[in-house]
């Protein structure tokens, strides 16, 4: 996969697509980070042969600083419209998606690791929603992730503080789900991401289905989305497959059909 912008770098590692931000000196949410990003996940997605992708920053002091405030100057409020885009495409997409957070990510930034479906994360990383320091609050899905993942408390901690949280903080919560050297980051996100790569691609996205809609209601509307599309997949050709393949104790071969 050839680079999308100045912006973003995107490559191929076998099933893994690798998109990187490329935004120096913070590697800040621009519109053209939001955009390349974008073009990075739809390419990912029309490629059958895709089957998890990584987001990830150049360098290893930021994954990202958050919103780019150069491009605000209509006010706060102006440059948040509509940019909850990107999170909003990341948690929907039919891939697994790994954030390999390296370094700072902070505001937008932030948000974008908290779209993504697992989180890994360096030793040095710190996790912030600073957005109360300057009068605003996050836009990009910050209030509401956060407490779905970490729980209220802590949520309202960081959204109200304003303060970050470090690697071990982090994972105390449950933000992130490995913490590693900052020289091993990429090789465990790969990693990580080739194993989700493996895995039969209607089922990795009827699970996301389900979890992310079925958090959004009561108990009983997600066990019923549970329920439907569990039914959808026992009709599947990778449902046969992976019965087949169990009982002739063989690798299963799935086609995403």
């Amino acid at each position: 996969m050839a680079e999308i912008t100045g912006a973003i770098r995107a490559e191929r590692q076998g099933a893994v697509a690798l998109v990187t931000i490329v935004h120096p000196p913070v590697n800040a949410i621009s519109r053209g980070v939001a955009a390349g990003i974008l073009e990075a996940l739809t390419a990912a997605e029309e490629d059958p042969d895709c089957r998890a992708l990584i987001v990830t920053g150049e360098g290893e002091r930021y994954f990202s600083a958050g919103a780019d405030l150069t491009e605000f100057p209509g006010g706060a409020a102006g440059g948040v419209a509509g940019s909850d885009e990107v999170t909003r495409r990341l948690e929907a997409s039919r891939l697994p998606v790994v954030a390999a957070v390296n370094g700072i990510a902070y505001g937008g930034g932030c948000e974008i690791a908290l779209a993504c479906d697992l989180r890994i994360c360096a030793e040095d990383a710190r996790f912030g929603q600073p957005e109360i320091k300057l009068g605003i609050m996050p836009g990009w899905g910050g209030t509401q992730r956060l407490p779905r993942l970490v729980g209220r408390g802590p949520a309202l901690e960081m959204l109200l503080t304003g303060d970050p949280i470090g690697a071990a903080r982090a994972l105390e919560w449950g933000l992130v789900t490995q913490v590693v050297p900052p020289d091993r980051l990429r090789e465990e996100a790969l990693a990580r991401a080739g194993l989700l790569a493996q895995r039969p691609p209607l089922a990795v996205a009827a699970i996301k289905r389900a979890v992310h809609r079925g958090l959004d209601g009561a108990l009983d509307a997600g066990l019923r989305r549970e329920q439907e599309e569990f039914g959808r997949l026992l009709g599947s050709e990778d449902a046969g497959e992976g019965l087949s393949a169990f009982l002739e104790k063989r690798p299963p071969t799935w086609r995403g059909r």
